[in-house]
């Protein structure tokens, strides 16, 4: 059942090399930062096509300081930009979708507890500071079992 709702999924959402934002709004777009956990979990409810066009969309789509949530704002979040890039099959594209979030760790006007939510044109805090979503940004440790058996056992 879940594979069938996936294909269900994955054809109503395909809009030209990325998914829709809602199946009734083709040119839109959003970080589809939930497929993470089909590749933690090792589900394949998915296929790896989908993240790789997904990725190559969100390359094209960053602002100065990161990924914007989807099309309508400009605004993001730092844990989900963080869940989304852990998607990317190849490094690079996994660096170019981190790097602007340590510009704008390091260059953000606001002067606050890291806030997870921010707009990604000039860096300034939208709202949130110092709340323990921060630690999505971990995510990425999660692809590599090695590391967090390692880790959970102790």
């Amino acid at each position: 059942v879940a594979q069938e709702m996936a294909s269900s999924w994955s054809r109503m959402a395909a809009d030209g090399g990325h998914t829709k934002l809602a199946f009734d709004r083709p040119g839109t777009w959003s970080q589809k930062y939930n497929l993470v956990w089909d590749r933690i979990l090792g589900l394949n409810l998915f296929p790896g096509s989908l993240s790789e066009e997904e990725i190559r969309f969100y390359l094209q789509h960053q602002n100065a300081f990161g990924l914007p949530l989807d099309n309508r704002k400009t605004y993001s979040k730092l844990d989900w930009i963080t869940w989304t890039a852990t998607l990317a099959a190849r490094q690079q594209d996994f660096d170019a979708l981190i790097d602007p979030l340590y510009r704008y760790m390091t260059e953000s006007p606001s002067r606050v507890p890291l806030s997870d939510w921010f707009e990604t044109t000039d860096g300034a805090q939208v709202g949130f500071q110092a709340r323990s979503v921060v630690g999505g940004v971990y995510i990425k440790m999660l692809t590599f079992p090695e590391i967090w058996r390692n880790w959970s056992s102790r």
